[in-house]
Formats: C-alpha cells, structure tokens, sequence
C-alpha cells in the first residue's frame, strides 16, 4: 500500500512582512531610477536646463542659462536663446535687483540690445541714481508665452529679486505650447506645467527623444526648419472669436499668470505687469471668416461696394455699405476694420477706435492678444496686492493720433519702435516710482525728454531693427497686408547694419568697427555713443565705462566724465580713475566729494607727486565753504577759497570765487593780481 503524502498549505506571510517587501521594491525602483538619472546626468546626456549658469568668465556672478529654453520646446532645433546679462551670486547691499519676463517685445525685437525697454529703464535709472548699483536681468525669449513666464518665477524667486516686471500676452497662441502651436503638448495648463516639471530630468528627456524618433521614423518625416519662426510655430492657423480654442488660450494665460502673481504674492515681492499694445489703426485683420451661403449674397451686394467706394476715397458712402454688410455679418474682422477707418476718416475717432478693437478680436490669425488679456492683467493686478498695472496702452495712446494706436509706434502687428520702446520703459519707471519701489528727487532725476535725447541707441542700432522688419514684411503672414520698402545700403552704418541683420557680422564686431569709423573721423560724440551702448551691453566690465568717460573729458562734459569714472572705479579701483575723479571734483568746485578718491591716491599713489599739500587745501576750501555758506559777501573768506584753488594749480575753481570778489568789489586789489597770474 503507497503511502500519500501529506499536503501542507503554504505558511500564511504576516502582514507587517508584505508591507516591508513592498515599501523595499519602491525604494529598489526609485534607487534604480536615481542611479539611471545620476549616470545619464555623468555622461552628460540631454541638456542641463536651470534657468541659471555660472558665467564662464566670472564665477562671481550668474547668466541665463542658454539651455533654459529646450524645457518649452519639443522641436529643439527651433528652441529659443535669450540675452547673456550678468549678475552676482551674492548681491550687493547698495543694488536694486529686476528681473524681467516676457517674449520678444519684451527682449526688444527687432532692435534688441539697446532698444530694448528694459535697456532704457537700466540707463535712466543709472543716471537718475548714479550712486546706486542696477542689475536688471532680462530673461525674455522669442516665441514664448505665459509657461516660460510662470516657469521661469518659479526659479527667479530663489535670487533676492527686488521687483519682477511682466510684458506678455501676444504669444499666447502661437507661443511655445499655446493651444494654437506647432509645439503644443496638451491643454490643460496643469498637466503642462507637470510635463515641464518632469522634463528637467534626463530620464524624462532620454524617453522624450527616443518617442520622437520612433515617431519620425514611422512619419519618414524630418523636422521642418524652413520659414520664418512666426510660420514655423502656428498649427491652427484660424481661431475664431470666441471659440473653444480661443477659450482655451484665455483659461491658459488666466492659469499661468495667476500662479505666477500667486507665487510671488506668497514671497512678498514687487510685480509690475504691463498691459498690452499692438497696431490697431494701420493693420488690416489677417484672416476674416467667410460669411455663411445664405448670407454671402446679401453681404457681398453691401461689402463689395463698399470697397470700390473706400478705394475712390468716398468715406460717406463706403460706411453706410460696410454698415449694411455688417449687419448682415458683424463678425467678419475686415468689415469692420473697414468700418474703423471709414469712421476715421469721417473724425469719429471715438467709433473708430470701437471697430478698430473689434476687428482686431475677430481676427482668426491670433498674433494680436485680444482685449480680454488686457481685461485679465487688470483683473490680476487687483488680485493680489504685491501687483501693480503698468499703463502702457494709455501712454501709447497719449502719443498716437487721436488716441489710435498704429504706424506712429508699431512697426508692425506688436513690436514698438524706438519710441515705444521708450514709452514701455517709462510706463514701468512712473508705476514704479508710483509704488515708491524708487524714490526720486525731482532735481536729480533724468526727465523723460532727458533720456529721449541723450539714450545711446547707434545708427546700426535703428537701422539693423528695421531691415529686420522690412524682411519680415515680405514673408507669411505680412506679405498680403502690409507694404514692405526697399532699404540702401551705402553709408557704413548702413553695411554694418546689414551686416548684422544678414548675420554675416556679430553685433560686437559691428559696434566695434563703427566705433573705430567714428574714431578715425574724430566724431567724439558718436564714439561716445557707442561706448555707452557698450555700457549697457557689458555693466560689469570696467573697460567699457573708464573709456566712456575718457571721451567725455575730451567733449569737455564733466559730469558725465564723473558719472563714468566713478563706476569704473567702483569695479575696479586704480590710481588712476582717482586721479582723474579728484581734479574733476575740485574744478567743478565739489571739494567734499574729491577728499575720498585723494585719501585713495596717497595710499596707492604710484606717481611722484606729493598730494598731501592737495588734500589740505581741499580740507581748507571745505570748511571755507562753510563759512561761505552762512555769509557769500565776506570778501576774506572768498579770497581764501580762490587762493586755495591757485595753489593747488585749479585755475578753474580760483577764477570763480574771484569772479565772486570782483562782482562785489571791482577793484579789489587781492582779487586783481591773482586774477592776472591767472591769465
């Protein structure tokens, strides 16, 4: 008889044992995704994509990192670069930190460098507070909208920032992920943010580009890079009014920007967000919709017409068709911006201005932010009591004819020109001055008119920005409404302009090269100019300002000579720069301000001059001014601070107190004779 062997059921695993085993195999997984993470990042796989980097020249100080923006676009190759503008890991106590976000208006297209805004906010505020240090940090881009805006305050909130300024909305459908873009990736803004979130990690990016391979692969299809960038990014090219794809791009720019106010409201720092701008009057609408069958015939009998009597420049008649067309079909965007410049033309700019907004809602080609962005930025700004509305459009509007915006400021659909560009930076300068995020002493503050006259913008500069826009206007979508000129090329400002546009030239060597030009030509003033613009470009290099100033003591401009030096020696000090800051102090009669960059000298006087007799007079002409200043008809002390002057050889400074004795007393004796060794 076989014997059957027992069946004993398998030993029941306790429960505290499946919750150890399961809690081990997330940590192995998550151990297993770290060391995959930390080996593709040791081999430098995928790209680093912080939006710092230290500078390669200083460790000192931080950039923007080129690579920031490859997180917002799946088509790497058309991926954007914005500018390289330094600032210090560790900021200074006596510096304003600005950090500005937008897109290309924002970066300054088509002129960028200084056309700028933020470039001349940075001059005016320099100037205006010449004892102040500035870092104002732009980190736009071209082609981006409200996800580089929020992604990029996420990180901008761990670098001390002491105000953020926001210039955006135009890009809202066509930018880097917008729900009309080639680069779009879904849309609900939170999943987006997520998947962004998720790209910094090279895992994420090796499985990213992987799918896309396979998926080319199958498509058979390369990644298109021909044609302008604006082509390049628009999917959907006709998103009606009110559509849900319209909708979805007002939720998107609503979601983005009130995280980011959120975010900073939640650290207590400054934001100024402007509203938005764009050529209402001269821009005719992109893409009108067709009206439907039933309706065309009757719209034509009136639309039709109409044209042929706006063309004969018959206004009257031209607006009661456009009128009956469009009440037949009132959301056809060339109708009405027809009746816009009928009701122009008639003087009814109060009705025009009307039309003129509606056409440009009822655009289908969204590269115009439709006024209700303008409504939210309002609405935000009231939010959250940290922002604060910049009123660009109503200064836009001031300068414009009869209150319409066009030609005057928009070079074409959204981008100022020079003007404009200056009005957005003094939009930005009045609500921050509002908000006593500055505070300024009508004495010393550089006017507006100031600042128009004197902002070093080259002649490359303003040119290079509008060959760029003349070659703009001949591609999609410009080339059926607008006119393009044809530009000449003779001057050398001119070939060096074009040589920038056509990026033969680096925009450096074509600076350098017209200072040379001016140079060679002893235009002093224009030189000048240019080594301001590269005071701007470059603020922490000390070459830049010492030469700057060097130019201004040979126009014979004092003050400026003084502006200059003192930041070259702020940045570097040498003997030198206070040398030349000291003489400049006492002949214009400022000994107080001289005696700090004299006690520099004679600690590192590298020179065989004995300055100590020179400090002493100084010392001596400050408490003579003193007594000056309670009694200017004491004809000793007077004559006391001329002969200090004379002895320490500032002719100058002698001349004008003796000038004061001669005006009380034309016959002094004293004031005579030391008025002749003078001479």
């Amino acid at each position: 008889m076989s014997s059957v062997k027992e069946y004993k059921p398998a030993q029941k695993q306790s429960p505290k044992r499946i919750v150890f085993f399961k809690i081990l195999s997330i940590l192995f997984s998550i151990l297993l995704l770290y060391i995959l993470e930390f080996s593709l990042k040791f081999f430098h796989y995928g790209h680093d994509l912080r939006l710092f980097i230290e500078s390669p020249e200083d460790k000192n100080f931080l950039q923007l990192n080129p690579d920031a923006s490859k997180k917002y676009f799946t088509n790497q190759k058309i991926a954007t670069t914005g500018n390289i503008e330094l600032f210090k890991k560790k900021k200074d106590p006596n510096t304003l930190r600005i950090f500005i976000l937008g897109e290309s208006t924002t970066i300054g297209y088509p002129y960028f460098h200084n056309g700028s805004f933020h470039r001349w906010l940075q001059y005016r505020l320099s100037h205006t507070f010449p004892d102040r240090n500035f870092e104002i940090i732009n980190l736009s881009l071209t082609a981006v909208n409200s996800y580089t805006v929020f992604g990029f305050a996420k990180e901008v909130v761990h670098y001390e920032p002491d105000a953020v300024l926001i210039y955006t909305g135009h890009n809202e459908y066509y930018g880097a992920l917008g729900v009309g873009s080639t680069e779009k990736i879904g849309s609900n803004p939170e999943l987006v943010n997520l998947i962004l979130y998720l790209r910094q990690f090279r895992l994420v990016q090796l499985i990213t580009n992987t799918y896309e391979q396979i998926q080319r692969a199958i498509g058979g299809n390369a990644v298109d890079t021909g044609g302008t960038r604006m082509k390049l990014m628009v999917s959907e090219q006709q998103i009606p009014y009110q559509s849900t794809l319209y909708q979805m791009g007002i939720e998107q720019f609503y979601h983005n920007m009130d995280e980011t106010l959120k975010l900073l409201s939640k650290r207590n720092i400054p934001v100024f967000v402007s509203n938005l701008v764009s050529n209402e009057k001269d821009l005719k609408p992109f893409v009108s919709f067709p009206t439907e069958n039933v309706k065309l015939p009757a719209f034509n009998r009136n639309y039709t017409p109409g044209v042929a009597a706006f063309t004969r420049q018959n206004y009257a008649e031209a607006y009661r068709y456009f009128q009956a067309a469009n009440q037949i079909n009132n959301t056809h965007a060339l109708c009405t911006y027809y009746l816009g410049k009928t009701a122009y033309a008639q003087g009814n700019f109060g009705l025009a201005k009307t039309y003129f907004t509606n056409a440009k809602d009822l655009d289908g080609l969204r590269f115009r932010a439709p006024e209700k962005l303008n409504e939210l930025i309002s609405q935000l700004c009231q939010k959250y009591s940290n922002a604060h509305l910049v009123n660009a459009k109503i200064e836009f509007e001031a300068k414009s004819a009869n209150k319409i915006i066009g030609d005057e400021l928009i070079l074409e659909h959204v981008h100022p020109d020079l003007m404009g560009y200056a009005l957005l930076a003094d939009a930005f300068y009045k609500a921050m001055k509002k908000e006593k995020l500055i505070a300024v002493t009508t004495e010393n503050e550089m006017s507006f008119s100031q600042l128009i006259q004197e902002m070093p913008i080259t002649k490359v500069d303003s040119l290079a920005g509008l060959y760029k826009v003349s070659n703009l206007k001949r591609n999609w979508p410009f080339r059926e409404v607008m006119s393009s000129h044809p530009y000449s090329i003779k001057t050398v400002e001119e070939k060096l302009a074009y040589g920038v546009t056509s990026q033969q030239l680096a925009w450096p060597d074509a600076i350098s090269q017209l200072y040379d030009y001016y140079i060679n030509n002893h235009e002093l003033e224009k030189a000048r100019k240019v080594v301001e613009t590269f005071v701007l470009e470059y603020p922490t290099d000390a070459r830049y300002y010492e030469k700057a100033a060097m130019l201004s003591g040979e126009l014979k401009d004092d003050a400026k000579a003084i502006f200059y030096f003192k930041k070259a020696f702020a940045l570097a000090p040498s003997f030198d720069k206070a040398r030349y800051l000291f003489v400049l102090y006492l002949r214009l009669d400022r000994p107080a301000e001289a005696i700090p960059y004299l006690d520099y000298a004679i600690q590192n006087n590298t020179s065989q001059f004995n300055l100590n007799p020179v400090k002493a007079y100084a010392e001596q002409v400050v408490q003579l001014k003193q007594a000056y200043a309670t009694d200017s008809t004491n004809l000793i002390t007077i004559n006391q601070i001329a002969n200090a002057y004379y002895r320490m050889d500032n002719k100058s400074g002698a001349s004008k107190y003796l000038l004061k004795i001669l005006k009380i007393d034309a016959d002094n004796p004293n004031a005579l004779a030391l008025m002749a060794q003078i001479k």
